[in-house]
């Protein structure tokens, strides 16, 4: 007896017109046994401060899926813009607007 394939189901993803999007340049993950939560931040220079902008909290299984799908988005990104170049991988000391990847620990 032969299994018919699952249907996939689409959906349908709506973005309001009043959507506001949050920049970041920071992000703190935690985790417990059912959750990783993700905190974004904007940290900007020369001030020692930073507000978490946003929380996401999700499943392992479904951290698992963002981080497979964030590897496969910057593969297709480096290959359509050059590698994206980590700190000691030649790099400027000072990036733009004079914040350098050392400066936040």
């Amino acid at each position: 007896m032969s299994q018919k394939p699952a249907k996939q189901q689409q959906i349908k993803i709506e973005l309001p017109g009043d959507l506001q999007p949050s920049y970041a340049n920071f992000a703190i993950i935690n985790h417990s046994y059912n959750e990783v939560i993700i905190d974004f931040a904007h940290v900007m220079a020369n001030v020692p401060k930073t507000r978490v902008q946003t929380r996401i909290v999700m499943t392992p299984y479904h951290a698992k899926l963002l981080l497979n799908a964030l590897g496969t988005n910057i593969a297709n990104y480096e290959k359509r813009f050059g590698e994206i170049k980590m700190k000691g991988a030649g790099i400027p000391e000072r990036g733009i607007m004079g914040m350098g990847p050392s400066q936040v620990q």
